[in-house]
């Protein structure tokens, strides 16, 4: 029922988004809206985290294996005028947490620039509302530089201040271990090469805490290598590989197979780490 009900949840809040776009735009008699609202609404044939699937849970909460889990996302950013702050929420369907379907982000930050580099820095918090055990706060850094002819040059890093990293550790559950101190260090790069047509190429890596790797759990790099392809009017296409390192220490139970005299046969497991090719459609608005 949960699970149920927070789809729909889901679905009503993200459809709402394009209709409060066509009421901005078209309803003369309101007044002008405020040009520091920005929308976005896409669909995904996989939603990967930092190189890992955020939809596994299958049949009787066996490992989903198909390269095929779509999913819908959308949010809202806010940026207050000229000064540099802004808030902003953004939320996918998932599903790798038992009795939860619905990732809601809520952001905050502020941005300046330093001569030639754009910073960032900022709190974000990962909720998940029908099973809080994944909930994860994080505060962050980034910089970026651009240039018409070389493009753009990025780079992140997260700092997990909650005392669980997405329930890795099972702190909520009592396991008497946390996440706390889990980083994330994100390396980007981007290049229009043709009109309309963008590069774009991402590495991570995720030094994740003590108590974690003690449970046999490895820290690991993802990457990301694609292209988007600008519609116009706010529509892109993206395609890319996406994955990561380590896939066995994240391996999951697919298929349990028979046990047979204390041996079991046929078992079969998936990786969330495995690289997929990804198309993604997306809106802004």
């Amino acid at each position: 029922m949960h699970r149920k009900s927070d789809q729909i949840l889901a679905v009503i809040a993200l459809a709402t988004l394009p209709m409060i776009a066509s009421a901005q735009s078209t309803d003369a008699s309101a007044a002008a809206p405020a040009p520091n609202l920005t929308g976005n609404v896409s669909v995904t044939t996989n939603y990967k985290f930092r190189g890992q699937d955020q939809d596994v849970l299958g049949r009787n909460d066996y490992a989903k294996t198909s390269w095929f889990k779509p999913a819908i996302q959308g949010g809202l950013d806010y940026v207050f005028g000229d000064s540099g702050f802004y808030v902003g929420n953004w939320n996918s369907s998932v599903n790798w947490l038992k009795g939860n379907s619905v990732e809601m982000d809520f952001y905050g930050g502020y941005k300046f620039k330093a001569g030639v580099l754009d910073l960032d820095v900022g709190v974000y918090q990962y909720y998940y509302p029908g099973n809080t055990a994944g909930n994860t706060t994080e505060i962050y850094g980034g910089a970026s530089w651009t240039d018409e002819k070389i493009g753009t040059f990025a780079g992140k890093y997260s700092w997990t201040v909650s005392k669980d990293y997405f329930n890795y550790a099972g702190h909520q559950g009592g396991s008497g271990l946390d996440g706390q101190n889990t980083g994330y260090l994100n390396l980007s790069y981007s290049k229009e090469i043709f009109p309309k047509v963008t590069f774009k190429t991402a590495v991570g890596y995720t030094f994740l805490s003590s108590d974690i790797r003690s449970l046999g759990y490895k820290s690991f790099f993802d990457y990301n290598v694609g292209a988007s392809y600008d519609f116009g009017s706010g529509l892109s296409l993206t395609g890319s590989i996406q994955g990561a390192t380590e896939q066995s220490a994240f391996n999951l139970v697919a298929n349990p197979g028979v046990e047979i005299n204390g041996i079991t046969y046929g078992q079969t497991t998936f990786s969330p780490n495995k690289p997929r090719f990804i198309l993604m459609l997306t809106k802004t608005l």
